[in-house]
């Protein structure tokens, strides 16, 4: 079971495999009073005022209490920033990376802006970790991306991916967690959609490009795909396309 449980964790993409362990540890070391979640927060005051820089990051590791909602957020990172590095960011771990950082970035914006706003400022307040956010903000971006797949809820009822954000929104409702949380994570989700793919198709220009020092951090490799040398291509087939 330790050898199983060793090669999963070993066979996963360095990304996930990274944040996965940074926020297990930190959870942890905040469980058993190692480290204390008041030096984590998001504190604005405190990162101008006394360069506590690192709350900009930290704030995204910490995931409370270990509990039940700790293991579905797990579960949820593990399985869904896997499946985005491995398939729609396969090769492209700089453009992955810059995803997670384009997202933190909104998020954090979100939050200082909604504090400055009246009304809305005392709920903003209140949000002083987006390690939630961004999961669900990887939820949705594979939602996106993902669609059409058939998913099912605790086999209650099934649905398409494409629901799945709305689907989990519901759940956390139900349970009487905070929606702000994982709406925050849907509005980064879909600025990044939009700014990644849509915006592109409309306009032809793509304005989320990877910056190249970010590039230089990761030695991506293209995917090639080997051919036996004696092979032929045949030429292009016209495929056809039934409407029922």
């Amino acid at each position: 079971m330790a050898q199983a449980v060793e090669e999963w964790y070993k066979q996963m993409p360095i990304i996930t495999r990274s944040y996965l362990t940074a926020a297990v540890v930190t959870t942890i070391g905040c469980s058993l009073d190692i480290i204390s979640p008041y030096h984590l927060y998001l504190n604005p005051k405190l990162v101008v005022k006394q360069y506590e820089i690192w709350r900009l990051v930290t704030n995204f590791l910490y995931f409370r209490k270990m509990d039940l909602d700790f293991l579905f957020h797990m579960f949820f990172l593990a399985r869904y920033c896997k499946l985005l590095e491995e398939n729609s960011f396969r090769g492209r771990t700089a453009d992955f990376f810059y995803m997670l950082l384009f997202g933190a970035t909104v998020l954090t914006g979100i939050v200082l802006l909604g504090g400055m706003i009246p009304y809305l400022s005392e709920s903003f307040a209140k949000i002083i970790f987006l390690s939630n956010s961004l999961t669900f903000m990887m939820v949705y971006v594979w939602s996106k991306q993902n669609p059409y797949i058939h998913m099912s809820f605790l086999g209650l009822f099934t649905f398409t991916a494409a629901y799945l954000p709305w689907v989990l929104l519901g759940f956390s409702v139900l349970v009487g967690a905070s929606a702000w949380v994982d709406l925050l994570g849907m509005i980064a989700g879909h600025a990044y959609y939009f700014l990644e793919v849509v915006y592109p198709l409309m306009t032809g220009r793509r304005p989320l490009r990877t910056p190249s020092f970010i590039k230089a951090l990761f030695a991506d490799e293209d995917v090639v795909v080997a051919r036996p040398a004696n092979m032929r291509f045949a030429p292009p087939a016209v495929e056809e396309v039934h409407q029922d």
